[in-house]
């Protein structure tokens, strides 16, 4: 009997493999009307250019402290660099990163879901692969079965939400060109608190701990830290903001609370009013306080990018400095990228979608371990 295909589509960020490709990257970024809301259309797309043109150089630098590719590229086929042999200096690590999630992922559910043939795809957003190129793919290889599992844990309208939205219109546009996605589809809307990715999250922390000495650890606060949203986001119902909050909360539950913790927002970005407070000016009213150890914990980043390497990594204590201010350590804890806890969480989730999918006359019964 032949097996059902099942495709996972793995959705996420994306980043530039190029310092050419930053300035296109900035402008897909920032013509999306789910981030910037313009509405769309001639003044969004006028606003798009204008930023993406005078910021991409400096955003480029930053791209090169942390680049992800030294040595050749590591991201996706669909990767230019991969595809014409080029060594980039400007690449970002999502993309590495996410090709690594995407074949580990993909290993665990051949290992454990053999009732199937198993293939992980990845979309990214605003970078290559997109998502166009992506169903392309799944309809050539007749899947069957598809599972949208967005790389953010805690759902918002401006990641998960513009990321379906964007699948939704590709769609549409795919149909029109003749073709026709076959599929039943599901969605994984969020999945702020699995215990595998809280306990991957913990891990971490754990992992981070020990570049404290023993005396040190007994002053570390914990600052764990999200992008941050305008106000208007989270008064018009986005629940990213309270995902967020109730993420921390039962991570330091399962710490047994011994541990000072704060919870802050960074990337604020233009004039609005966005999630309070801000990671920078939390830290400095910390050390304003003699407060002088910190662990920072990307709670809502799972892949490694420009906002856990260089802000948290290094704009962070250099802004820091400028300002005149010491700190004793501060430690940015490992982005939770393969770790095992976070591939069965991801496992947990694919399966929980699917426990009761039929093929033939046989049910195929999968247990879960989401919670």
């Amino acid at each position: 009997m032949q097996k059902p295909k099942l495709g996972v589509v793995l959705m996420n960020l994306g980043g530039p493999t190029s310092e050419e490709s930053v300035r296109t990257f900035l402008y897909n970024l920032f013509s999306d009307e789910d981030i910037i809301k313009l509405g769309g259309g001639k003044a969004q797309n006028t606003l798009a250019k204008v930023i993406s043109k005078f910021r991409y150089k400096k955003i480029a630098e930053k791209y090169r402290e942390i680049n992800g590719c030294p040595k050749g590229c590591m991201g996706s086929k669909y990767c230019l660099n991969r595809q014409n042999k080029v060594v980039s200096d400007c690449c970002s690590p999502i993309n590495p990163l996410t090709e690594l999630q995407r074949r580990t992922l993909e290993k665990t559910l051949i290992a454990e879901l053999p009732q199937f043939e198993v293939k992980v795809y990845t979309a990214m957003r605003y970078w290559r692969p997109f998502g166009q190129q992506v169903m392309e793919e799944m309809i050539e290889d007749k899947i069957d079965h598809a599972v949208l599992l967005p790389l953010y844990p805690h759902f918002s309208w401006t990641t998960t939400g513009s990321s379906f939205r964007d699948w939704e219109d590709i769609r549409k546009n795919v149909l029109k060109s003749g073709k026709t996605p076959t599929w039943k589809e599901y969605t994984v809307k969020s999945y702020h608190l699995n215990r595998p990715f809280l306990e991957s999250v913990n891990s971490r922390i754990n992992e981070a701990m020990e570049r404290f000495t023993d005396e040190e650890r007994k002053k570390v606060h914990l600052i764990f830290t999200a992008h941050g949203t305008p106000i208007a986001e989270v008064e018009s119902g986005d629940p990213y903001t309270g995902q967020i909050e109730e993420t921390v909360e039962a991570i330091m539950d399962m710490r047994n609370r011994h541990e000072n913790y704060w919870l802050s927002f960074q990337s604020r970005v233009g004039p609005s009013k966005w999630t309070q407070p801000n990671t920078e000016d939390l830290v400095t009213r910390l050390l304003e306080y003699g407060i002088k150890h910190f662990l920072m914990i990307p709670v809502a980043f799972v892949t490694d990018h420009i906002e856990t390497l260089h802000e948290l990594g290094i704009e962070l204590p250099e802004e820091l400095e400028e300002k005149g201010l010491h700190v004793e350590k501060l430690e940015v804890s490992g982005g939770l990228n393969d770790h095992p806890k976070f591939m069965q969480a991801l496992v947990d989730e694919v399966k929980f979608r699917i426990e009761h999918v039929e093929s033939s006359s046989v049910r195929v019964e999968l247990k879960s371990t989401v919670k």
